[in-house]
């Protein structure tokens, strides 16, 4: 897994990418926990998600949003933190010109951003959504999106209450179209320690159903339509600093 810098709005980002040798293999972004509390790409959740999108073919990015090891800037309470992930985003296109699926996976803090970015980026048809903090975070962007989920979380996670993630896995299944699946694994906590099998099983056999069912899709857009268009300086595309407020920043971690 060879490191890559990627030229981002604060600086270089950090990462380390698999390149599939099929030059269409479906493409995936992994994004880590909170910053401030530990939380880096070498995370064994985001590390278990983005190991499992290798095994089934994929060309895989994972990143360290800024101020995270050789990333440079400072936290920016997820609103840099989703520029970044744009940034890693539009790399990917570059890389991947012929790909014609997109997915992206989260861990806590990072599936915020994740899910984020889905209702901005119409690419990413698929997401992995691990213990998405909705206790802490709003979640009140959620637009009318017809993109396919997973959300995995915890019956005894301290941080993010099941419940919670019950309740968003709900909203996101009520909109037309779009599909939603949501696993509890039984007495795991926020880490899934001791579950870590179980949490990995899950993931790869959700990604395994929707690969086969995707592959049925008639896809009438071409994916390549953003390098048709001329590039949006940094600037055109950040987000509004209203848009995302935020419950709370206390108690995550790695």
């Amino acid at each position: 897994m060879p490191e890559v810098i990627i030229s981002g709005p604060a600086g270089r980002i950090e990462g380390r990418y698999h390149q599939n040798i099929n030059p269409k293999a479906p493409v995936a972004l992994v994004l880590h926990p909170h910053p401030l509390h530990g939380g880096t790409m070498n995370n064994k959740i985001t590390y278990n998600i983005y190991k499992t999108f290798v095994s089934n073919g994929f060309s895989v990015l994972r990143i360290n949003f800024r101020g995270v090891g050789r990333s440079e800037g400072k936290f920016d309470n997820g609103l840099g933190e989703l520029l970044d992930a744009t940034a890693a985003t539009n790399w990917l296109h570059d890389q991947n010109m012929e790909a014609t699926e997109y997915w992206i996976g989260g861990f806590s803090f990072g599936s915020w951003i994740a899910l984020q970015l889905v209702m901005r980026r119409p690419e990413f048809e698929n997401y992995i959504l691990a213990a998405p903090p909705a206790t802490k975070y709003d979640f009140n962007f959620i637009v009318p999106c017809t993109s396919s989920g997973l959300i995995v979380q915890g019956g005894k996670d301290e941080i993010t209450k099941e419940a919670d993630s019950a309740k968003l896995s709900e909203k996101l299944a009520a909109r037309d179209g779009a599909s939603v699946v949501y696993q509890m694994v039984h007495g795991a906590d926020h880490f899934f320690s001791g579950h870590a099998k179980e949490f990995e099983e899950i993931v790869d056999s959700h990604i395994k159903h929707r690969l086969v069912v995707d592959s049925t899709k008639v896809r009438k857009v071409k994916r390549d339509r953003r390098r048709r268009r001329k590039k949006k300086n940094v600037a055109e595309v950040k987000p509004e600093r209203n848009h995302f407020p935020v419950k709370s920043l206390t108690s995550f971690e790695s």
